[in-house]
């Protein structure tokens, strides 16, 4: 009864990194930071399909969906090109 899906795993973290960062050794780009956070929320999406009453991760939830989406505002306010790359490959909008 343990919470075994809260991080993201080294391995995992180091692929996706890889695939949105801008130049080697990237690590905080906007690009890499949303990717980061898309994963986190997935993954706490398919946890609350199960637990339902797990309100204070559902907090934790609404918090990272909301960092993400300042992220995605600068983004859009200051490079509309990658702003529009990273949408598409995130499928974040339709």
């Amino acid at each position: 009864m343990g919470l075994e899906i809260m991080a993201l795993t080294k391995e995992k973290k180091q692929t996706i990194v890889a695939t949105h960062q801008q130049k080697h050794n990237d690590t905080g780009s906007p690009e890499v930071q949303i990717a980061l956070l898309t994963e986190r929320i997935n993954q706490l999406t398919d946890h609350f399909k199960e637990h339902v009453k797990d309100h204070h991760s559902r907090y934790g939830l609404i918090k990272m969906v909301n960092k993400r989406r300042s992220l995605l505002d600068y983004l859009q306010r200051t490079a509309p090109d990658r702003y529009k790359q990273i949408v598409a490959k995130l499928n974040l909008r339709k």
